[in-house]
């Protein structure tokens, strides 16, 4: 009997019979794609292999349709690899040099975040670039070279003198060594850029077979809903009466949060200096927690001692809205004197006894403070006893939050990959556990000063043994889950780089700890319960995301900077935007972008709440208590805090790749996004801050802080990127809705592109819905709820009657004013089975104002006759 036909073997072998397909040659220093050079002075170290001979797909655990895909264009992918004459921990090899070509790259400009960075010229790129697209005129394509992971070492791009670009692979272990690379970067080519990430990052997930693609796996509950993270509301300062007071705000005002996020504060940690078995006490801002460590997995004091029941009913919640920001208030008051005590000190200073004075005195009114203000607990609660039992801590809390507020789905809790920002505490829990100090890699040399970075080397990481990683994570978790948690927000990812020496270098200790981290998901939280955090690095999407899928895509959002703000508190905003759209080019093949929270009440806010309405993913705000703006959070969330949430992921428009949206005072920053019955742009006006890698730091560009003219056309969305919408791209006309100026426009794809002035941190939001003929007359395109940013994720259902009478027939999610382009004025109209009179006017606009239905979820039936 002949054996079975093995189709993955039978495909791979019809593919690399035809190598003359092969889009990539290297040949006498030059690194050519379809005949155009690209890389000149190619030094003679280096190599190239075409896709199909280095990688065998027999043994990938992809799924075959996803392996046949990367097949089919093998052709267009290949690997490149040096080899050196001395086996080392650290090798920076030059991969050729190109100069007068635009590129668009990704670097780390810290530890744990990255961003977008553009030039023309290899000696243009930044430290620790992550990827680099090269725009490719001459065949009318992109090619991206992405560094990856081969045996024990990861890589990242860098810059070299002359337009060379270095590569540099590094093990974190100085025992782990190597001199040889086959295969340390990919390199592939597409006519469309969009299909160049979704190409290339396939192709080595089936190539390393060490994460998965977003498309292979469940999204978090969370990622269509409203929710509340109390980082910037409290700080370290979170205590229940707090979390309690804050969820109450919203559901009072009518936006019920669907989740919440309890961020770093309600761990037990201590110092190392301090009692093992005691919390640390009346830590206010984050910094201060940076050197303390896990003392144990359950929760510290201030949830412990909550008693269940203390805040249902006739009990009175004893606490002050204010509270939080005076203790904030105070705790920089310190900190500034702290930095005035050092500034001293550098400038030479011998007596500096006038500022240590005043820093003990600042310390103790802070220390009253926290005393004076008390738990907010019932009097009862605030002694010190036993609180062990279901009746008691975390447990009982989540229970009462669920039980007073109907709504709240999901509360998820912070935590350090490491357990604490300094680790767990040698010997005080069953792991073994040891302070292991830290070492930053040189890789890192190019990066911006960092706080995190310099109190995390000055402590160490008290480092659970990777052999026990399930262990740990388990111990973690599983208290978590049993106290009604439901999902954890891992954050400070990338310390593990620093602390790989003893353990077999970073990628060794990397997957030990992502698998235990995966494990325990799989079994304490459903396998999807997480958001990652500060994880912007190659290792961690190449190692750590089999299991998650869902991550942030920004670094923090902050209403301030800590260094004071030279430009005011705007500049720092639209930084924020383009960390997380160009991310999301790469990010969003392996988890959902997640655009971080922000505050109502910020300067800015409108601004950010334009983004995360068609980013794609959550909605979740940080307002501190008794600060929230809820006209403005109404455009964004459902009252039964659900959001009308985009189709797939926003992206940056095509024409926006290779430009700079920050500091070139030209450029506005467009996304990209679909609804389910039409599709989105949003133009937003980003410049006035950026990178400046002379200093190595985001600084302010004042001078490009002003409005920004650009335009807007049908063609800006990449319909094709969608199956679904595909059909919605070859429309003949299409209505445009604009969400800030409230116009509505009639277009076709030959219509000149809609120009638009941006003020400074302003937006527009231009919904696009194909016009459909009903009958030889009228015409009909529904915009949807115009109260929301994102009108057209109101529309749940759209079905047109084109046999018998014309009619559409919707489905509308939310309460306000609904909109639709109608050419004519319909002959009846009928909402929930009722007929009514909308109001129509000669400029096409249907008007009618749509009732929020409790029972019905929020969903009213209309029916247009034509």
């Amino acid at each position: 009997m002949a054996p079975p036909i093995n189709p993955v073997n039978s495909i791979l072998n019809r593919l690399r019979s035809s190598s003359l397909d092969q889009c990539f040659d290297l040949c006498k220093g030059k690194f050519s794609v379809k005949g155009c050079p690209l890389l000149h002075d190619v030094p003679s170290n280096v190599s190239f292999r075409p896709f199909s001979l280095v990688c065998n797909e027999t043994e990938s655990d992809a799924p075959f349709p996803l392996v046949q895909r990367v097949k089919a264009l093998s052709q267009k992918g290949g690997f490149l690899g040096f080899n050196t004459d001395e086996p080392s921990d650290s090798v920076v090899n030059s991969l050729g040099r190109f100069t007068d070509r635009n590129f668009l790259s990704i670097f780390r400009f810290k530890t744990w975040w990255s961003t977008q960075w553009v030039g023309t010229s290899g000696s243009d790129l930044q430290m620790e670039t992550q990827w680099v697209v090269l725009d490719v005129p001459e065949i009318k394509s992109y090619v991206i070279i992405i560094p990856i992971i081969e045996g024990g070492f990861r890589s990242a791009l860098r810059p070299g003198n002359d337009g060379h670009v270095m590569i540099f692979a590094e093990s974190g272990c100085s025992h782990v060594k190597s001199c040889c690379f086959s295969s340390i970067a990919y390199v592939h080519v597409s006519e469309n850029p969009f299909n160049l990430m979704k190409e290339a990052f396939s192709a080595i997930r089936v190539h390393l077979n060490t994460f998965k693609l977003l498309e292979e796996k469940s999204l978090p509950s969370i990622v269509d809903k409203f929710g509340w993270c109390t980082w910037d509301a409290f700080y370290l300062t979170v205590e229940p009466a707090g979390v309690w007071l804050g969820v109450k705000e919203f559901a009072d005002a009518g936006v019920s949060p669907r989740f919440v996020i309890i961020d770093d504060g309600w761990q037990s940690i201590n110092n190392d200096g301090d009692d093992p078995n005691e919390d640390a006490k009346n830590l206010a801002l984050g910094g201060e927690q940076m050197t303390a460590r896990l003392h144990r997995f359950e929760e510290c004091d201030k949830f412990r001692k909550y008693k269940g029941g203390s805040f249902l009913g006739s009990n009175s919640l004893s606490f002050k809205p204010q509270k939080p920001k005076m203790l904030i208030t105070k705790a920089i008051e310190i900190e500034h004197a702290v930095k005035a005590r050092d500034k001293a000190l550098q400038s030479g200073a011998t007596d500096v006894s006038e500022f240590e004075t005043k820093i003990k005195k600042l310390k103790q009114e802070l220390d009253d403070m926290f005393e004076v203000e008390g738990s907010g607990l019932p009097n009862g609660n605030r002694e010190s006893f036993d609180c062990k039992g279901d009746d008691f801590g975390l447990k009982a809390f989540t229970r009462d939050l669920r039980t007073e507020f109907k709504g709240l789905d999901d509360i998820w809790v912070w935590h350090a990959l490491c357990g604490a920002w300094g680790g767990v505490r040698p010997g005080a829990t069953h792991l073994d556990c040891k302070v292991v100090p830290c070492n930053v890699s040189l890789g890192l040399d190019g990066t911006m000063p960092d706080l995190a970075v310099d109190k995390i080397v000055e402590g160490g990481i008290g480092l659970v043994h990777p052999s026990q990683a399930d262990d740990f994570f388990d111990s973690m978790h599983s208290h978590l889950s049993e106290s009604g948690v439901t999902g954890v927000k891992v954050d400070v990812i990338h310390t593990l780089e620093y602390v790989s020496e003893e353990y077999g270098g970073r990628v060794n200790l990397a997957k030990a700890y992502y698998n235990g981290l995966s494990s325990s998901l799989s079994k304490n939280f459903k396998g999807t319960g997480i958001i990652s955090s500060m994880q912007q690095c190659n290792d961690f999407f190449f190692l750590g995301t089999k299991q998650i899928s869902m991550g942030r895509v920004g670094d923090d959002f902050w209403f301030q900077d800590p260094n004071g703000d030279p430009n005011g508190v705007f500049w720092l905003q639209g930084v924020h935007m383009i960390h997380c759209a160009y991310n999301s080019l790469w990010m969003g093949q392996i988890i959902q972008p997640d655009w971080d929270m922000f505050q109502s009440d910020h300067v800015c806010a409108k601004y950010h709440a334009g983004s995360r309405a068609i980013c794609g993913g959550p909605v979740y705000l940080s307002d501190s208590l008794g600060c929230h703006n809820f006209d403005l959070i109404k455009k964004l969330v459902h009252p039964d805090g659900t959001i009308p949430k985009c189709q797939r992921f926003a992206l940056p428009t095509r024409d926006c790749l290779f430009v700079n949206p920050l500091f070139d005072n030209k450029s506005l920053l467009k996304l990209w996004n679909f609804n389910k019955y039409g599709g989105v742009i949003g133009a937003f006006n980003c410049q006035g801050a950026g990178w400046d890698g002379k200093v190595q730091r985001i600084i302010g560009y004042p001078q490009c802080y002003k409005p920004v003219t650009g335009s807007v056309h049908i063609t800006d969305i990449e319909w094709d990127q969608c199956m679904e919408a595909a059909a919605m791209g070859e429309a003949e006309e299409y209505v445009v809705y604009l969400d800030q100026a409230e116009s509505l426009l009639l277009l076709t794809p030959k219509s000149k592109p809609i120009q638009v002035t941006i003020q400074p941190s302003s937006f527009e939001i231009f919904s696009f819905v194909p016009v459909k003929s009903l009958g030889p007359i009228a015409k009909f395109a529904p915009i949807g709820i115009t109260d929301m940013f994102n009108s057209g994720g109101t529309i749940q259902e759209l079905d047109y009657n084109e046999t018998g009478a014309a009619a559409a027939r919707l489905k509308i999610k939310g309460g306000g004013n609904f909109l639709a382009y109608s050419n004519v004025a319909p002959k009846t109209c009928y909402l929930n089975g009722t007929e009514v009179a909308p109001e129509w006017s000669a400029d096409g606009k249907l008007k009618l104002d749509l009732p929020w239905t409790e029972e019905a979820n929020g969903i009213s039936d209309l029916v247009f006759d034509s």
